[in-house]
């Protein structure tokens, strides 16, 4: 799941301000792995209900979608982590 520290409130401008997503909270014993989609609401659907089928991530675990505000996304990793970016192409429901 995505933890969110920050998002901004109603009353802040979703312009002015990109939504931050923040490291998790350390677990002993375990590694936070953050899986991030980011498409179109019917593509990401999609890859949640295909990462489901592959037993890998059940949907209820998945954030509620989260709408890009025009600031963009801040994505803030903990030191010493690395970040590997995968764009796969699939055809879209909408044609």
């Amino acid at each position: 799941m995505i933890y969110l520290p920050y998002l901004g409130s109603p009353a802040d401008s979703e312009a002015a301000q990109p939504v931050v997503l923040g490291s998790p909270m350390r677990v002993p014993g375990r590694e936070p792995l953050r899986h991030i989609l980011v498409g179109s609401r019917d593509g990401v659907n999609q890859a949640v209900q295909q990462l489901h089928a592959l037993t890998y991530a059940e949907q209820f675990q998945w954030s509620q979608p989260i709408v890009v505000p025009e600031a963009g996304i801040t994505i803030t990793p903990a030191q010493g982590e690395v970040l590997r970016y995968l764009v796969r192409w699939q055809l879209s429901q909408q044609s």
